[in-house]
């Protein structure tokens, strides 16, 4: 089940929140159920930039990553690499 409006506190840097409860059964309301899948998928996304940051910041290369994640390399530096440069800048 989702949790209602607490971060978590088992990543570092995962603050985001959310309100979707479904512990009912996901068939009575699909809507429901799709915001669910949504909002897992922002915080999958959330989780795998941290844990390619972190993985960086250890001395992984992009291959060991890719590896990790199951894709190419190329594919992992294409998609990720902006995405934690831009994670990495300071803000204005």
């Amino acid at each position: 089940m989702l949790t209602t409006g607490c971060p978590s506190t088992n990543i570092d840097g995962m603050t985001t929140k959310t309100s979707i409860d479904i512990s009912e059964p996901l068939s009575t309301d699909p809507e429901r159920a799709l915001a669910a899948v949504v909002a897992l998928r922002h915080q999958a996304d959330h989780l795998e930039l941290l844990a390619v940051a972190a993985a960086l910041d250890q001395g992984w290369s992009w291959s060991d990553i890719a590896q990790a994640l199951g894709v190419s390399k190329q594919a992992a530096h294409k998609r990720l690499s902006p995405l934690v440069t831009a994670m990495r800048k300071p803000s204005r």
